[in-house]
């Protein structure tokens, strides 16, 4: 997984940052070694840690209001393959087999197959749901109430597709590589001038170690928030379940 090894990079590169400060800081030179460099390395260690106080905010509140946007999204989604398969059902017997199609289209949903390898459409789902617009098409309305309803029917179908696409666009995470780096270059400034003359020990050591797993899993979940549909924090099938459940009755 894409976020399993940014979190891997980002203790990396925090952890050798520390310590290679750290256990580097007696083969410096004297004149490098004074209280007077100690104090401008900090001061510039604490403007890159508001910096990155703030970007790394930013983040987490972009992956937020991500995360919710497309939650939302599929609770509508939910929504709109109730009402077309009440539609398809309304209908008539004409149209059984259309509602077999979107059944077995939503249960394949309903597990999570979005896109398939390269954030692409997953096919299979797309020839389902496309089957289910040819039968729509070749459908025949005889009467009056048919005819109303096969036309809500199409509009509907419309509003799946359109649903559908957005929630494939948005499978994939949209913040941006390049700021990701900037901030894991910050935070390797900030722990190699932490590392810089502190003391060595265990403690020290220990510190720093952890908290670069601690940072590196915190990036690792903003990461896997701003990707809704794979790794622990998704965005839950709950909605499509039940649709599935009261397509089935």
């Amino acid at each position: 997984m894409n976020e399993v090894r940014i979190a891997i990079f980002v203790f990396i590169c925090l952890t050798a940052a520390s310590l290679g400060a750290l256990f580097c800081y007696q083969r410096l030179p004297e004149h490098q070694r004074l209280d007077d460099t100690q104090k401008v390395l900090h001061l510039i260690a604490n403007i890159f840690v508001v910096m990155t106080s703030l970007v790394l905010g930013l983040m987490i509140t972009s992956a937020k209001s991500r995360f919710d946007a497309v939650n939302q999204d599929v609770h509508s989604y939910a929504t709109e393959l109730i009402l077309l398969d009440r539609m398809l059902f309304l209908y008539g017997p004409e149209a059984g087999e259309t509602r077999q199609r979107l059944l077995a289209y939503t249960e394949r949903a309903a597990n999570g197959h979005w896109t398939a390898e390269g954030g692409l459409s997953d096919k299979t789902s797309e020839q389902l749901l496309e089957d289910v617009g040819t039968r729509l098409r070749t459908l025949e309305p005889n009467r009056d109430p048919q005819l109303s309803i096969w036309n809500d029917m199409r509009e509907q179908y419309r509003k799946v597709l359109e649903l559908r696409w957005s929630l494939v666009e948005q499978a994939e995470g949209s913040l941006p590589r390049p700021l990701m780096l900037m901030v894991v270059a910050w935070l390797v400034l900030i722990f190699a001038i932490f590392g810089f003359r502190a003391p060595r020990n265990a403690v020290v050591v220990t510190g720093f170690v952890a908290a670069a797993a601690l940072i590196g899993g915190a990036i690792y979940l903003i990461v896997d928030m701003d990707v809704p549909f794979e790794g622990p924090i998704q965005v839950s099938s709950a909605p499509l379940q039940r649709a599935l459940t009261e397509m089935r009755r």
